[in-house]
């Protein structure tokens, strides 16, 4: 209603300019003089409706939403999302926490095999040697110069499968 006020004050102004110019069109001196301050004041006074008004609808429209976002149910809501946020937050901090675990626990595992393989290579190492010494004197140099070769190199590849088939020609030497 009132924009609807303050465009027919736009129009009576546009319509008070447009009659001014009839009339020095016509060379009436006198009334265009007259109509010049009423135009002006009803073009002023239907745009400050207008500003007014906008202000108003804006001013209003400003503190329904200060309004609503301090509302309960807004503030309900806004809980509910940081706790959902939150509650996520903590499901993935979970999952990498527990991928880290499984990490280190899976390179603690490697670690120790690792130190175990060895270990059990030396052993290994040294039975093979204990029976290869032991058997020197029953064998011939080239065989026992043969045998050692293989077992250095078995050795030093860390091959267990290798050294465990060489152990058991060495015990099968021995038995013969």
């Amino acid at each position: 209603m009132i924009v609807r006020i303050s465009l027919l004050l736009l129009l009576a102004a546009l319509l008070a300019f447009a009659v001014m110019d009839i009339l020095v069109w016509l060379a009436i001196p006198v009334l265009p003089h007259l109509l010049t301050p009423l135009g002006i004041s009803l073009l002023f006074s239907g745009f400050g409706l207008l500003l007014i008004t906008g202000l108003l609808l804006v001013t209003k429209q400003v503190f329904k939403s200060f309004l609503d976002y301090f509302s309960n149910h807004q503030r309900i809501q806004r809980r509910l999302l940081f706790i959902a946020q939150k509650q996520q937050e903590i499901t993935r901090l979970f999952h990498l926490k527990t991928d880290k675990i499984t990490y280190f626990a899976e390179l603690k595992r490697k670690r120790l095999l690792r130190k175990n393989n060895k270990k059990h290579l030396r052993t290994l190492s040294k039975t093979i040697n204990t029976e290869l010494f032991a058997l020197k004197n029953s064998i011939s140099d080239h065989q026992f110069k043969q045998l050692r070769a293989d077992h250095l190199r078995y050795k030093n590849s860390q091959n267990i499968d290798a050294l465990l088939k060489l152990q058991q020609q060495i015990t099968s030497i021995t038995r013969t």
